[in-house]
This record gives C-alpha cells, sequence and structure tokens, in this order.
C-alpha cells in the first residue's frame, strides 16, 4: 500500500468491480478511450490488474481517499504486455484513470508521483512510459507535470485499431530514473 497526503494506492479487489463500473465507466471518463464499456469488459479490466499484482507485485491500483475510503479511481505501473509488435512493447506504463468529480484537484499527478517514487525504490527499471491519445490533452498535462518527455519515436497504433482511429493513434511520454 502506498499513501500521499491525500490518497492511498492499493491492490484492486474483485469487490471493486461494481464501483469501477460506476465511477470509470462514463461517457465522460472514456471520450479518449474508446467509449463506454460492457460491465464484462470492465470486470475483466479488474481481473487483469488483479492478476498483473499477483503475478508481478504491482499493477494499477485502486485510488482511495484516505479521510473516507472511498475509491476514486486507479494509478500504477504495469508491464505493457498487449502491444505487440509495437515500440512500446514490454516497457513499465504508468496510467491513471480519476473519477470525473475529482478532476481537477490534482489527484492524479498525486497518485502518478507517488507510483514513480515506488517504482524508483522497488524495480529495477530505467525508464517508465506513459501514453494517451493526442486529443486527451488532461492526460499530457499530468505527464510533463512529472516531468515526462515526449517521445515520439515510441508513438504507436494500439493493436487493432487503423491508422486513422483517434483512439489508436498513441502518443508516448518516458522519463528516467533519476540519477
Amino acid at each position: 500500500m502506498i499513501e500521499t497526503a491525500r490518497l492511498r494506492l492499493r491492490p484492486c479487489r474483485q469487490e471493486d468491480k461494481q464501483a469501477f463500473a460506476t465511477i470509470l465507466n462514463t461517457p465522460a471518463m472514456m471520450a479518449e478511450l474508446g467509449g463506454v464499456r460492457s460491465t464484462e469488459a470492465i470486470d475483466a479490466l479488474v481481473g487483469k490488474r488483479i492478476a498483473d499484482q499477483a503475478r508481478h507485485g504491482f499493477s494499477y491500483w485502486a485510488a482511495e481517499l484516505r479521510e473516507s475510503d472511498a475509491l476514486i479511481g486507479t494509478c500504477g505501473i504495469r508491464i505493457a504486455s498487449n502491444y505487440p509488435g509495437t515500440p512500446v512493447e514490454a516497457m513499465h506504463e504508468m496510467g491513471w484513470r480519476i473519477a470525473e468529480p475529482y478532476w481537477g484537484r490534482g489527484f492524479a499527478t498525486e497518485a502518478a508521483r507517488a507510483t514513480l517514487d515506488w517504482a524508483w525504490t522497488h524495480l529495477p527499471v530505467t525508464v517508465i512510459a506513459a501514453w494517451t491519445t493526442a486529443r486527451n490533452g488532461k492526460s499530457w498535462a499530468v505527464m510533463e507535470r512529472l516531468g515526462m518527455t515526449r517521445t515520439p519515436e515510441l508513438d504507436f497504433i494500439r493493436p487493432g485499431h487503423a491508422a486513422g482511429d483517434p483512439f489508436g493513434a498513441m502518443i508516448v511520454y518516458t522519463i528516467r530514473r533519476p540519477a
């Protein structure tokens, strides 16, 4: 478990599935992720996070408010195992999703900073990446606040998406381990 001034990051649990389906699977939340998904798809995503945690000892974790234990999103790091043949295949990917009622309050940046600190302490990696669509300015603004650098040579099209699909064209940012 990781704690910040306002947040607690902890491994996802089976009982988180309904909450994630409610808070993270909204039209606004999913606008840059291809749209609202089925309950089964969200359940599978949470299941993957649980499996990643068991396999690697880290994953995208559940983000809770420390003061109330309210689940407000997810943030963490994972191995990008579902991007075969792309420049980011097998990289350590950091990501976040914070529920709409909590947007604009710095929670994504706070959680991502804590994730980076955890990664540099616990993982033998030299580079961590994050990616999003070119239209998702809020997400790449978080990347820039974290000190990440736009790395266009790693940009890619997500498997299963056509070259012109705006949900498939990913722009990549990276950050190197501090000296």
